[in-house]
């Protein structure tokens, strides 16, 4: 029984993800249905939050849109995702940065790493 579910979560994860880590700017690129319609919608923000177990790995993304924060996890290794890509590396010291809920304008930035 192992052997099957190993055989199938080798078979749906994904193998030429980029690398990216806390802090940093990502843009994925998911695929959105709507009735008969697919489409791909944009989402950028930052990674505050990463769970890596393995086929279940997820990442938290928080954007600024019209002024309000929005939060979204997604499933690394999620049929729905087209693609991901890394705009920018940032060094942080915290694995997780909920403490960005709570900051705004300028004090919500972090160092980019060149």
């Amino acid at each position: 029984m192992n052997n099957i579910i190993k055989s199938i979560n080798d078979f749906q994860i994904k193998k030429n993800l980029p690398k990216f880590c806390s802090g940093d700017i990502v843009k994925i690129r998911l695929w959105i249905v709507e009735g008969e319609k697919k489409r791909i919608q944009i989402f950028e923000g930052m990674i505050i939050a990463m769970k890596n177990k393995h086929i279940s790995s997820s990442i938290t993304l928080r954007k600024i849109s019209n002024g309000e924060g929005v939060e979204r996890l997604f499933h690394i290794h999620s049929p729905i995702i087209e693609s991901f890509i890394v705009q920018r590396h940032s060094i942080v010291r915290k694995s997780k940065l909920y403490y960005l809920r709570y900051k705004s304008g300028k004090s919500a930035r972090v160092k980019e790493r060149l």
